[in-house]
């Protein structure tokens, strides 16, 4: 049985833990109502944006617009999007099993892949397989436009280099501070809706006459078009990051809260069995001194 010091410390060392587990869960708390709110006023223009667009390729051929071009595909390109920082359950995990799974399937088919790491989880997960192109870290917490500008430039430049023939994107979507699932959208070629996704897409109740003509402004949205994609996949992961940080932290102060209670447990069954020896010992002397 461990010293009652042994316990104690051991007590000490887990309250502590609860101390930093409880500021860490409010701190990703206050995070959350930030990124939350922006995620949820951005999915709006995201949805229109993709609707709109929708609207505009659905009479244009994708021949005239490099950035539609379909071809054979032998090399695909994969967008991964996790957060910098860990301590947030399995959030990454997750998102970098499915980016694991796209690249078996993609390799079994006999398709080359490269990966375009976002978050430093990605960059440190893909460095060692000789399949990581670009990285992009430390800009999770506190990225702008410009920097979803960035990824998207790199990508379609990637494309229109021949060096992908497709371009997927992999992150955590966001749906409520319990739940945040990774998820796969193809970002390059850009392709109209067509069939039943023109039927589930979002549409507006407004009928357009477009000034100048469709193509001149397909050129001009296609770019803008991608870094809206981007930017709001890195809006969804960080406000997943911070709810999956958040639940994390207020499983692991839980869990600091059951240890406690055992060790107490602990503690009284040792202090009890210290007292109870100490009475023998008296009582055997006192029988002792009788005899």
């Amino acid at each position: 049985m461990p010293s009652l010091k042994d316990v104690k410390t051991k007590i000490g060392g887990v309250k502590k833990t609860a101390q930093i587990t409880r500021a860490m869960n409010m701190v990703a708390a206050a995070k959350l109502r930030g990124a939350q709110s922006k995620m949820e006023a951005f999915r709006p223009y995201a949805e229109q944006f993709h609707a709109a667009m929708a609207n505009l390729s659905a009479g244009t051929g994708g021949a005239t617009f490099p950035l539609m071009e379909v071809r054979e595909v032998k090399t695909v390109e994969l967008v991964v999007v996790t957060s910098d920082r860990g301590l947030c359950g399995s959030f990454n995990a997750n998102i970098l099993k499915m980016a694991k799974r796209a690249v078996a399937q993609l390799q079994s088919e006999g398709k080359k892949v490269s990966v375009v790491c976002v978050g430093k989880k990605a960059r440190n997960f893909f460095r060692k397989t000789g399949l990581m192109r670009q990285s992009y870290v430390d800009i999770m917490g506190t990225f702008q436009m410009f920097n979803a500008r960035a990824i998207a430039q790199d990508a379609a430049a990637n494309f229109l280099a021949g060096e992908a023939d497709e371009v997927r994107i992999i992150y955590g979507r966001f749906h409520s501070i319990g739940v945040q699932r990774p998820e796969a959208v193809s970002l390059l070629p850009v392709k109209p809706l067509e069939g039943a996704e023109a039927a589930t897409a979002p549409k507006s109740q407004a009928v357009y006459i477009y000034e100048p003509s469709q193509e001149e402004i397909m050129e001009v949205l296609l770019p803008m078009f991608l870094n809206v994609m981007v930017y709001h996949a890195m809006l969804e992961v960080s406000a997943s990051e911070h709810a999956a940080r958040m639940t994390a932290m207020d499983n692991a102060t839980r869990a600091c809260k059951d240890i406690i209670q055992n060790l107490t447990l602990i503690y009284n069954k040792t202090r009890q069995a210290g007292i109870t020896a100490e009475l023998m010992d008296i009582v055997g002397g006192a029988e002792a001194l009788k005899g």
